[in-house]
């Protein structure tokens, strides 16, 4: 269950305040630990199966990838298990030469094989991440510390891809001898998932030592790390705070260090607290409505007219005076990525508008919908006080929803396999890279996978700007086809952006090197303790 209970929760936070040195023993004489409060969104630790928040944060600690951004932004590529790369005249081939001395957290050395396994499992297992590896046609060692990336075509966003930790490389021989393979029927053969989600076989400072889903992951530091910066702290816990209340209070009485789900509210009653840090910056995450465009499963909203007229209903006002700091987003690229419409250029509410289009849907009177949601609370936000808000708003248009919260895993993966008819979720970037957007377009992750948008449903000039986009290279012209996606996609699109809250995380004071990024969240190893 998402949500544990108070007296579980104060228990869980006892054992904490040991492990946290409060008390003396062998742990408080020899650790230095690290609490997060946290409302845990995984799936599972397994690079080529994980594709959630805390994946992310967690997976950065315990492996690595060829190439990174900096510490506190996605402004540029750098090389990081690799030293360095060419890309070939025609641009679908990339070499990458290996970095020399790295290590796995069990001694064995990275070589290419290692990362041709990596790849080709990621691709084989099809995993809900796997779909960032289609345009790579292959991948060879060309000898031990040299592979090369073949594409389909021409891919402007590879390199800031493989800078997500989807494409972590793992220890193969680890990984085979925990039944893992990558091998063409891994999907049916591979059984490592359970023991990558108990153990990691990465080259990253942190090895996973535990996860307890929904209530604890705890990782300690590497002994085998090849880096020269190595990590402060020597177990890093991670507990499931689903409540941003109860965040807050663990936080200020000291039995967590850092807290990643405050309200704006509960941020500005710790402004004045001088044992409390406060980061406020801008999110990259968006929530949105889906609308199966399947009759079959979407019913009424997955006419493009209704579509738009609840994009055209949806109090765009109201949740940025509700969630301080937030932003109406104008699309579905997030905000802060190059070329995403703003506020500036977002829609505005248009009640009689929205009621037309209803009308000429023949839905006059409007119509009763289930709305599917999360029970969660994340990044300080509760779905379920949007989800209020969004069934207020459409009512003044006809539109009456019933609320339907669930469990995450269930709402998760019913989303996933494309049954969900409405809903309401949210989205943080793939890709930081404009071609994130390609996720909402016909065919794409989100509007093919999971609403049922395709090629034969959507219109054709939107289906001929995505294929145009997706081979661009001019950096210029990249911009100007995201513009004309995104003015589109406000006319027709299965989806219904309509907030993009700040980032709001607080931590002792005590702890230094913080950085909120907007790939994977969190790095933990670059935290440590003054003092």
């Amino acid at each position: 269950m998402l949500h544990v209970r108070r007296g579980v929760l104060f228990s869980l936070l006892m054992a904490l305040v040991l492990l946290g040195g409060l008390v003396t023993g062998a742990v408080a004489q020899d650790e230095q630990v690290l609490v997060i409060g946290h409302a845990e969104i995984t799936d599972s630790y397994d690079p080529a199966n994980g594709f959630t928040q805390t994946t992310g944060i967690v997976n950065r600690a315990t492996y690595q990838t060829l190439v990174t951004f900096p510490d506190a932004d996605a402004s540029e590529i750098l090389p990081l298990l690799a030293t360095d790369w060419t890309i070939s005249e025609d641009g679908t081939q990339y070499t990458f030469n290996l970095r020399e001395g790295v290590t796995f957290s069990n001694g064995d050395p990275l070589t290419a094989d290692d990362v041709v396994f990596s790849m080709k499992r990621l691709q084989n297992v099809n995993g809900n991440p796997s779909f960032l590896a289609d345009p790579i046609v292959d991948v060879v060692a060309d000898d031990d510390m040299t592979v090369t990336f073949t594409l389909e075509s021409v891919r402007p966003s590879f390199l800031a891809e493989l800078a997500n930790t989807v494409f972590s490389i793992t220890n193969a021989d680890e990984v085979r001898a925990n039944g893992g393979t990558d091998a063409a029927d891994a999907e049916e053969t591979d059984t490592a998932e359970d023991y990558l989600n108990q153990n990691s076989a990465g080259t990253g400072p942190y090895i996973l030592e535990s996860w307890t889903p929904q209530e604890e992951t705890v990782l300690v530091r590497n002994p085998n790390y090849w880096g020269e910066d190595l990590p402060f702290f020597d177990r890093v816990l991670i507990v499931n705070i689903p409540e941003a209340a109860t965040q807050k209070v663990a936080l200020e009485s000291g039995d967590i260090d850092l807290a990643t789900d405050l309200s704006p509210d509960q941020v500005a009653e710790l402004a004045d607290n001088p044992d409390i840090s406060v980061f406020i910056g801008p999110g990259n995450i968006h929530h949105f409505l889906i609308m199966n465009a399947d009759p079959e499963i979407g019913g009424p909203v997955s006419d493009p007219l209704v579509q738009r007229a609840i994009r055209l209903a949806l109090d765009y006002d109201g949740y940025t005076d509700l969630w301080e700091g937030s932003i109406q987003p104008g699309s579905d690229l997030a905000f802060g990525l190059a070329g995403a419409f703003g506020p500036d250029q977002a829609l505005s509410r248009d009640l009689d508008t929205a009621r037309e289009l209803l009308a000429e849907a023949g839905f006059p009177d409007g119509f009763d919908i289930v709305m599917t949601y999360p029970d969660l609370t994340f990044g300080g936000i509760p779905f379920a006080t949007n989800a209020q808000k969004i069934q207020a708003d459409l009512a003044e248009v006809g539109i009456n929803v019933e609320l339907n919260p669930q469990d995450f895993q269930i709402a998760l993966e019913e989303y996933r396999e494309g049954d969900q008819g409405f809903g309401y979720w949210l989205w943080g970037p793939d890709i930081n890279d404009p071609a994130d957007l390609l996720s909402f377009m016909p065919g794409g992750k989100v509007a093919g996978e999971r609403l049922n948008w395709n090629d034969d449903n959507a219109p054709p000039e939107i289906v001929a700007l995505r294929d145009q986009f997706a081979v661009e290279s001019d950096p210029e012209r990249r911009l100007e086809l995201v513009a004309e996606i995104q003015t589109a996609l406000q006319e027709t699109s299965p989806t219904a952006p309509f907030n993009q809250p700040a980032v709001q995380i607080a931590f002792r004071s005590d702890i230094e090197g913080f950085v909120w990024h907007p790939q994977w969240l969190l790095d933990v190893a670059l935290l440590s303790r003054v003092g």
